[in-house]
């Protein structure tokens, strides 16, 4: 599912830019660019595996299987801006 960049309401983009001070914020270490990716990665992975798994975190177990979540593990994504490390559900 793609999101139109129109559908972004302005009040959640002033919000993310509140402390905007300098290219930096946005792009440096720990910018909002950064940021953003990381917590999006990470919310897209949890995601994921709650729909493979049949059940949300901590949620009863739905299938014979008995796969359960066991915590996460670290990782780093290397992209064109650089990596970033990132929890693995």
């Amino acid at each position: 599912m793609m999101v139109d960049p129109k559908d972004i309401p302005d009040e959640l983009i002033d919000a993310l830019l509140a402390n905007y001070q300098k290219p930096d914020d946005l792009l440096g270490k720990n910018g909002i660019l950064e940021q953003l990716t990381k917590r999006v990665m990470e919310r897209a992975l949890q995601a994921e595996m709650t729909y493979h798994l049949g059940h949300e975190k901590h949620g009863r177990v739905a299938n014979a299987s008995g796969n359960t979540r066991n915590g996460t593990s670290k990782k780093t994504l290397k992209g064109k801006n650089g990596s970033l490390p990132i929890a693995i559900p």
